[in-house]
């Protein structure tokens, strides 16, 4: 079959066939063909994590919060994994027939070193399933306060990287909101959130800065660019974090500080730990 110039060559045909990428036939349609550049985008960004890991560890680790349909996770292997005989992704997932999918089309690609499990991700975070150390974490569309647990599950296994598309942040928002009269009157700074457009998209804004601030706070050098090319406004914010060195007590005085001052101590315990 006459290769499509959008496949890199080295990528199975079959498992873009089984993921719906590609028609039977082989061929991409227009939906198809944003969903296989979203991923490839991904990869770009992953594949030097990959790497790095891979030149002072055999056997690398990564985890998938939220995998879905595990797009990402069987690219990954497939690209990358596939070829080293070493290696192995988790894909952790909530909605149990998508795990199962996953577990099958795993089994009939001969993709041994992929496990995927029906956990959330608070929960995955204390599973015996998973090992003590995770060397990358991902969490792509992890809606709401799930991108927060990925965060946590991260820390806690001292993941080298981590790699977060946020979506749906509410709960800041919601936060901003509730309190929106007391803080009329506390700062000034709340003209910022007056009106209800402006208070949804502060709040999620404001949502990835404090998260960008917890990383840099446990010791991460965090990069914030954006995917190109991907729809929903909310939705196309790339986290990258790179874990450098020990936690730092300024950067947690500043969020203690931004938390105080928009009066959102409730979130405390959401972003300082």
């Amino acid at each position: 079959m006459t290769l499509i110039p959008e496949i890199k060559p080295e990528q199975s045909v079959e498992l873009l066939k089984e993921l719906h990428i590609l028609t039977r036939d082989g061929k991409l349609n227009q939906d198809s063909r944003r969903k296989l550049k979203q991923v490839y985008h991904l990869f770009h960004f992953i594949e030097p994590l990959l790497n790095e890991v891979l030149a002072d560890k055999p056997d690398p680790t990564l985890a998938d919060h939220g995998a879905g349909k595990s797009y990402l996770g069987f690219i990954l292997y497939d690209l990358f994994l596939k070829t080293l005989d070493a290696g192995h992704i988790y894909g952790i997932e909530t909605r149990e027939a998508l795990v199962v999918k996953s577990q099958e089309l795993a089994a009939r690609l001969g993709f041994s070193r992929m496990s995927f499990l029906n956990l959330s991700v608070e929960e995955s975070t204390h599973s015996t399933q998973l090992p003590e150390q995770i060397d990358i974490v991902t969490a792509l569309h992890a809606c709401n306060t799930a991108t927060d647990d990925a965060i946590k599950f991260a820390l806690c296994k001292k993941a080298r990287f981590i790699v977060l598309v946020p979506c749906c942040q509410a709960e800041v928002a919601s936060a901003l909101n509730k309190h929106k009269n007391q803080s009329f009157g506390k700062t000034p700074l709340s003209e910022i959130w007056r009106h209800p457009i402006h208070t949804r998209e502060f709040g999620s804004h404001l949502t990835n800065v404090l998260r960008c601030l917890l990383l840099e706070s446990h010791g991460y050098q965090v990069t914030v660019t954006e995917l190109v090319g991907w729809e929903h406004s909310m939705k196309n914010e790339l986290i990258v974090a790179r874990h450098t060195g020990s936690p730092r007590k300024d950067i947690r005085l500043r969020l203690e500080y931004i938390l105080q001052e928009l009066n959102l101590d409730a979130l405390r315990d959401r972003f300082i730990y």
